[in-house]
């Protein structure tokens, strides 16, 4: 039991004391003084201690809602001692002694409170002090919190005046496979070395706060100088960089650091933590291990970046894609045979935005499944619309390398060919060289399993990636388009060589051409004198919505006719 809890047992059982003492003084006129003279018989003193007992028990159940309650029996009994006193000018030794008694054990209970409201304030004490501690350090490190550093740099910033104040922000490399590899115990102790490292190469007004796993932060107030920013994170760098032997493991703690400074009281505390973070970015993007400071051209293109992949996500929810569609010609007569589909964002500020402005985006994100298989849905829809005007159009539609890579794109693609209702083999899949080459076998897999369900497969760009002939012989391929660099290139003799190189190629391989980028009337002679049988590019249309494609359709149909 403690020292207090102890102390509070006592006063209670003084309390008790003073009441019974209190309500014997009180029935002392009328029960003991009788008693002394011989007057009362036992029956009666049996009844007065039931009646004293049942008072003294009523006072203490009373108490415990009123604490006040137990003073009554006491203030009653010097009233009473008062009385007598006043009334017989003299108190008899009985009743003087028990007025004496009371009035010890209420100075007993005074000196008892006095002493457990003592212990009481240092308890609270102690207890108010170890929470403003939990409140504001880290219990692993002992370093201060996230919460200590706000406030003292809020304090900092506060009272910069004129002076400069640095915020420095360390994140451990490989931090993570130090606790898969040795244990949460070694990762402790790595965390806690690196906190007495961090603390010894700081000032003593500086402060340095652990932010959470491991991440640490250094405030550096009231600099006149920026260079002690960088000098003192190269030196903490280079500390936490000397071998640690925990048990039988040596290991190096390697971190980076983002610094950022700023000059009088402009700027929040999160503003100037949010570019020591971004610093931090840029220099584990630059092989980690070194610190470097913030730049604001840098956090420009972060800013603009972001707002971008922002407005590309609620894009896609919002519906604002669109396909358009490119003529894919036959130049025996230059009418339309197909078309290839081509996804464009209509943003609502900057009007109709090229694939080529966001598709690595989207890539990046993660959203071109979700994209390409719009875009597929939306493409096959139309195209068997068209089939009406002109049976046997086909559609030429993109797969990228995450679409390719999905497990559910073969169950994707026979979905749609059984929602839109277009026949399988008026669909042709193109992707790139540079696709298929992230996994040729796994790409030679799909592509097959895609053949099975009917459609056709078309390699684009065909002759500017490596091995080419190699890959025509590994891939399921029924077409392949002719890259627009060997087309423009077409007027140099070395450049018609290539173009009727790869036109032999496809010959070889019995596989349908379709030149790809035609913009002039001679490239398109040139390729007629090739034997290229079919061609797209700006020289024949440019890509349209189906709107305008179906007039031209129309217009085709009606001339043909």
């Amino acid at each position: 039991m403690s020292r207090t809890g102890a102390m509070d047992r006592v006063r209670r059982c003084v309390d008790h004391a003073m009441i019974l003492t209190s309500l014997l003084l009180l029935a002392w006129p009328a029960l003991v003084e009788d008693v002394v003279r011989g007057a009362a018989g036992a029956g009666r003193l049996i009844a007065a201690a039931a009646v004293v007992g049942t008072a003294a028990a009523a006072v203490l159940l009373l108490a415990r809602r009123r604490p006040l309650v137990q003073y009554v029996p006491v203030a009653a009994a010097v009233v009473l001692a008062g009385v007598r006193f006043g009334r017989d000018g003299q108190l008899s030794p009985g009743l003087t002694w028990l007025t004496l008694t009371v009035a010890a054990v209420v100075l007993v209970r005074q000196f008892l409170g006095a002493r457990a409201n003592e212990g009481l304030v240092r308890d609270l004490t102690r207890q108010r002090a170890q929470l403003v501690r939990q409140a504001f350090r880290d219990p692993l490190t002992e370093l201060g919190n996230r919460k200590l550093f706000m406030d003292h740099a809020r304090d900092a910033l506060a009272d910069a005046d004129d002076t400069m104040t640095a915020v420095i922000l360390f994140d451990l490399d490989g931090f993570k496979e130090v606790n898969d590899t040795y244990g949460h115990t070694v990762g402790d102790e790595l965390l806690r070395t690196a906190a007495d490292r961090l603390t010894a190469n700081v000032r003593t007004n500086d402060t340095v706060s652990r932010l959470g796993g491991d991440e640490f932060v250094v405030l550096l107030p009231r600099l006149v100088d920026d260079q002690i920013a960088d000098t003192v994170a190269n030196r903490i760098l280079r500390d936490l960089a000397q071998p640690l032997t925990v048990g039988e493991a040596v290991l190096s703690i390697r971190a980076s650091a983002g610094i950022a400074i700023t000059r009088g009281s402009d700027m929040l505390v999160d503003e100037v933590l949010r570019e020591a973070d971004l610093a931090l970015y840029q220099a584990k993007g630059e092989g980690k291990g070194v610190a470097r400071r913030f730049d604001p051209a840098q956090f420009a293109a972060v800013e603009a970046r972001r707002r971008e992949e922002a407005d590309l996500r609620r894009a896609l929810d919002d519906g604002e894609f669109e396909v358009h569609y490119q003529p894919i010609v036959d130049l025996a007569g230059e009418h339309t045979v197909g078309v290839e589909a081509l996804v464009r964002w209509n943003h609502p500020e900057r009007g109709l935005v090229p694939p080529i402005a966001f598709l690595d985006m989207a890539e990046s994100l993660g959203l071109l499944p979700r994209l390409g298989g719009w875009v597929l849905e939306e493409a096959c829809r139309q195209a068997a619309a068209w089939q009406e005007q002109q049976p046997g159009f086909e559609l030429n539609v993109n797969l990228s390398a995450s679409q390719l890579s999905n497990p559910a794109l073969v169950d994707e693609v026979r979905g749609v060919l059984e929602r839109t209702g277009l026949p399988p083999s008026l669909l042709v899949l193109e992707l790139t060289e540079s696709v298929a080459l992230v996994d040729l076998v796994e790409s030679a897999r799909v592509l097959g399993a895609l053949k099975t369900l009917g459609v056709r497969i078309a390699l684009d760009d065909f002759g500017t990636g490596f091995s080419s002939l190699s890959h025509l012989g590994t891939l399921p391929v029924d077409v392949v388009k002719i890259d627009k660099s060997f087309v423009q290139a077409m007027q140099e003799t070395t450049g018609a060589s290539v173009a009727e190189a790869v036109l032999q190629i496809a010959r070889t391989f019995n596989l349908a051409p379709v030149a790809e980028g035609v913009e002039d009337a001679g490239q398109a002679s040139r390729l007629r004198e090739l034997e290229c049988a079919q061609a797209q590019g700006y020289h024949f249309a440019r890509p349209m919505p189906a709107g305008q494609l179906t007039e031209l359709l129309t217009r085709q149909a009606t001339l043909s006719a």
